[in-house]
């Protein structure tokens, strides 16, 4: 039965006079499911006479405020934002690789690769296997082993894709939680070393020293951080080798696609990070996996330039949602039983509150990202040599939209360079209610799921 709540509220907003304006802001925001209020005004003024040259203000606006994208990368939270973020990032990938946005398009004759670095293995799990198009069995075992905890480490299961066992432990009791969210704390830091590492080990390949190597050639990096289904991150990264003065320079003819997996190579397996002892807890270190994916980026072939672009802008978009967790902050003081998550993830949650209330282990912060699952880096980084930046980008759609309201009157025509800008601006609260969010739907093509909070409109006022 429809909700009278939201059919009432659908039917409030078609009748309002201004419901045109109000149907104009939400195209514009592109379908974002939770808009942010903004309320305020802005004026254009003549420096030189103090003449008002335009005036706007949100107290003519449909409930007297303007509701603006909010800008999230999170597909969960707001697919439609997340999309705009996942383009961005598909954009300022691809120009690193073919030229573009102000990178030139020799670029693609220098040595690039596409590398996956994985976590070591923390226990056997759940996994779907494939080969020539066939499933395979999950873990089968002939001479399968009974744990120290009475079960049997086999299981001969065809996973389908959804299947909510993949990533769970066969044993949960033998999995090593501490070390999974300790390798998340871990993975930035570590990461830090193998790009150092690199530069190392391609300095030596090339016969040079660290400073040498500086006055010759530029390494530039592209990554994103992906969640696995057992609950630890990997990295995806583009590294491409460019002359001194970054990709407008021709690289050095050392510089070759296999020097540079020479180098991925034996980083990946010479840096490690180590964590102190704690009560219950030996002091380890942490490495990569041994399963390390180095593949050259071709114009055209298996892995091209579109390929790699579209594969990293899509787990910029994503966090730790597969895994079953929360996609917002964890109070310690919550009850971990009520909450809505898979039993491997709240056990990784828990671990993260044990852990993080221990005075060796506080740099990591593990209780403030207990629902990353330890994981505290940002999930998608550049070099500052490597193409552009998501802001550059953010600008020019910025300069486009200002020209289209130019062109259309919605905007006079001046110098903003020598006009005096005046705006004022407040928070008036973010999200939409039922009716308005079915009407969005419809307005922007986007019939998206309704989320739990749905309706409540936060008040800044109140």
């Amino acid at each position: 039965m429809p909700n009278p709540h939201a059919v009432a509220g659908m039917i409030t907003r078609l009748h309002d006079p201004q419901y045109a304006r109000w149907a104009s802001q939400i195209r514009r925001t592109g379908g974002c499911r939770q808009p942010i209020h903004l309320r305020g005004h802005v004026h254009h003024l003549d420096p030189a006479t103090g003449k008002r040259l335009h005036t706007y203000t949100t107290t003519t606006e449909p409930d007297g405020i303007l509701r603006v994208p909010c800008k999230t990368r999170r597909a969960s939270r707001c697919p439609a934002c997340a999309e705009t973020y996942r383009a961005d990032t598909y954009q300022l990938i691809r120009a690193g690789l073919v030229g573009g946005k102000g990178v030139p398009t020799s670029v693609t004759a220098h040595p690039c690769l596409f590398i996956t670095l994985t976590a070591p293995s923390f226990g056997v799990v759940h996994t779907r296997r494939e080969k020539n198009g066939a499933v395979l069995p999950c873990h089968a075992r002939r001479d399968a082993t009974t744990c120290p905890h009475g079960r049997v480490m086999s299981c001969t299961a065809r996973h389908g894709a959804d299947d909510s066992r993949l990533g769970e432990p066969l044993c949960p009791d033998c999995y090593d939680y501490a070390g999974s969210v300790l390798f998340n704390a871990t993975s930035p830091e570590l990461w830090r070393r193998f790009t150092e590492a690199l530069r190392r080990r391609v300095a030596k390949n090339a016969g040079l020293t660290q400073w040498e190597l500086r006055q010759q050639a530029v390494i530039s990096f592209a990554k994103v951080a992906e969640y696995q289904r057992r609950g630890v991150v990997h990295f995806h990264a583009v590294i491409r080798v460019d002359g001194p003065e970054g990709p407008a320079t021709t690289p050095p003819a050392w510089a070759t696609a296999d020097l540079l997996t020479d180098a991925v190579q034996h980083a990946a397996s010479a840096v490690a990070v180590t964590v102190p002892a704690v009560p219950g807890e030996p002091a380890r270190a942490f490495q990569w996996g041994t399963q390390l994916d180095v593949r050259e980026i071709t114009v055209t072939g298996d892995l091209t330039d579109q390929a790699v672009a579209a594969y990293i802008a899509k787990y910029a978009t994503k966090a730790a949602e597969c895994v079953g967790t929360l996609d917002r902050r964890i109070n310690p003081l919550d009850d971990l039983t009520a909450l809505p998550v898979r039993d491997h993830a709240r056990r990784l949650i828990a671990e993260c509150l044990r852990l993080g209330a221990l005075d060796e282990l506080t740099e990591f912060r593990l209780i403030k990202w207990a629902n990353m699952l330890g994981f505290r880096g940002h999930f998608s980084t550049k070099s500052r040599r490597y193409s552009t930046t998501l802001g550059d980008i953010r600008q020019e759609r910025t300069d486009y939209m200002r020209g289209e309201a130019i062109s259309t009157g919605r905007l006079p025509l001046f110098d903003e360079d020598t006009v005096l800008v005046i705006a004022e601006w407040e928070y008036a609260g973010q999200g939409l209610s039922i009716g308005d969010a079915l009407l969005a739907a419809a307005l922007t093509g986007r019939p998206l799921p309704l989320p739990p909070v749905l309706g409540e409109v936060c008040d800044a006022s109140a």
